[in-house]
């Protein structure tokens, strides 16, 4: 799974910042137990702990514009939520469902860490609903901002870097030359999940998914953000069908 090693001073001393609480010692341990767990769980590509991490921050700066936040909910969310990714990417039933099985795996988690049930239970209904082909709707704010930060670290250029980390992966084309419904007839299930990940391709996800994110975001700070980055992802796609067609 991984192959980075990370070092998670700097981010743990920022969580326990954020929450100014008396035991930070075991605050601390806490956190670093977390992030060495998910590292160990994770994929090598575009879920990577470079990904948790990036969702982490995104998090923190959504937070910012809303009220009411509990941060500790919420920078536990973002830690956890990919922390089933590599099963689901793994299971050739597509049987497994990342959100559901991840929240699971984060109960237990958080319950030999001795968190509360209250606090598991809203990390796991952060992670239920952080899926966009889930009917899981978000229903706090901490679960609404994880919903958004993930979602923008799917698109802009780093979106389309992470795309085609997991292209590259799975052997799709480079550019696949059919309509979106000829697509979706060929290698999409009832349920909306790819069939066969090695007949996707990035224009595909794009065209079915993230262009159209935006109209799914739940916060204002977030819909802002994405204008930019999704004009930009619509001039490489221009670009990039004109040079494979032409």
């Amino acid at each position: 799974m991984g192959i980075k090693t990370y070092n998670y001073n700097n981010t743990v001393t920022k969580l326990i910042n954020l929450y100014n609480k008396k035991g930070r010692t075991d605050l601390e341990k806490k956190f670093i137990e977390i992030l060495n767990v998910v590292e160990q769980e994770l994929s090598c590509s575009a879920h990577s702990m470079d990904h948790i991490l990036r969702v982490h921050k995104l998090c923190l700066y959504l937070s910012k514009y809303e009220e009411n936040v509990d941060k500790e909910i919420l920078s536990l969310s973002a830690l956890l939520h990919d922390i089933a990714r590599f099963k689901e990417d793994s299971d050739s039933t597509r049987s497994i469902k990342h959100e559901v099985l991840g929240g699971v795996m984060a109960e237990k988690i958080l319950y030999e860490r001795n968190y509360d049930r209250e606090k598991i239970d809203k990390v796991k209904h952060c992670i239920l609903c952080h899926r966009y082909r889930s009917d899981n709707k978000p229903e706090t704010v901490e679960a609404k901002i994880l919903f958004d930060a993930d979602k923008l670290d799917a698109i802009g250029a780093i979106g389309i870097a992470r795309a085609y980390m997991l292209a590259g992966e799975f052997g799709q084309s480079i550019y696949l030359n059919i309509s979106p419904e000829q697509y979706k007839l060929n290698n999409i299930m009832e349920n909306g999940r790819i069939k066969d990940f090695g007949k996707h391709s990035v224009n595909m996800e794009y065209e079915l998914k993230l262009k159209n994110i935006n109209k799914r975001l739940h916060t204002e700070k977030a819909k802002e953000v994405s204008r930019k980055r999704l004009i930009f992802m619509e001039n490489f796609f221009d670009e990039l069908r004109n040079e494979v067609i032409k």
